[in-house]
């Protein structure tokens, strides 16, 4: 069966979830979230695999070794598809994001080196500019707060060089919409769109080179 979109049962297993992030109302409600969340998510991939490459869901459970927050669930189900792609469904409805949200030290070297650069850096400003013209935003892990060291504060592109990653992304609140097709529409044409950050990325960046890492 193909992806016909999440119906509202799916949104009120996470207003609940929110309420009572509890393993009780887990269990009462598992068939809820592998019925209504998790399959039309596994459905939706396996038709944007064509177009943009696998696949993979997160794992609902939160790792609360190291956080003084223990509630054991998260409240949204998120997953990657194919190479720089993000989904999330939450009550607040759909997101979507493309592109490298945090950067190894390498990584974020080159990146900035290519921002620099020429044609290179002209290239990233005018797609980043194209992007937002289009209302989507363009946003980062971090950034720092001054130019980074070795160049200039009033450099043109200052902006891109004071970030420390680059995503493009797009959230729409949840309606009737969500319960169709139409949900998969927005995210091909949001991914399209994305696309030539994520190339641009892949040919100035690419995967970190630092040992142990992705």
């Amino acid at each position: 069966m193909g992806f016909e979109g999440w119906t509202a049962e799916a949104i009120d297993f996470y207003d609940g979830l929110e309420e009572d992030n509890s393993k009780a109302y887990w269990q009462a409600h598992r068939s809820v979230y592998e019925n209504a969340v998790l399959r039309p998510m596994e459905e939706l991939l396996a038709e944007l695999s064509g177009l943009l490459g696998p696949g993979r869901v997160f794992r609902p459970y939160r790792d609360v070794r190291f956080s003084a927050d223990k509630s054991p669930y998260k409240t949204a189900i998120g997953a990657t598809v194919g190479d720089g792609g993000y989904i999330q469904l939450s009550a607040a409805g759909l997101a979507a994001g493309r592109g490298m949200y945090v950067m190894s030290t390498d990584q974020l070297q080159r990146y900035r080196e290519a921002v620099d650069a020429e044609p290179s850096g002209s290239d990233v400003a005018r797609i980043v500019a194209a992007i937002r013209d289009a209302g989507i935003e363009v946003t980062c892990h971090g950034r720092v707060k001054t130019a980074p060291r070795g160049y200039a504060k009033d450099h043109p592109r200052i902006d891109l060089l004071c970030m420390k990653g680059l995503v493009v992304w797009r959230q729409w609140p949840a309606g009737n919409w969500l319960a169709t097709p139409q949900a998969g529409s927005r995210l091909v044409e949001f991914f399209t769109r994305a696309e030539p950050i994520q190339q641009w990325l892949s040919r100035h960046v690419g995967p970190s080179q630092v040992a142990g890492t992705r």
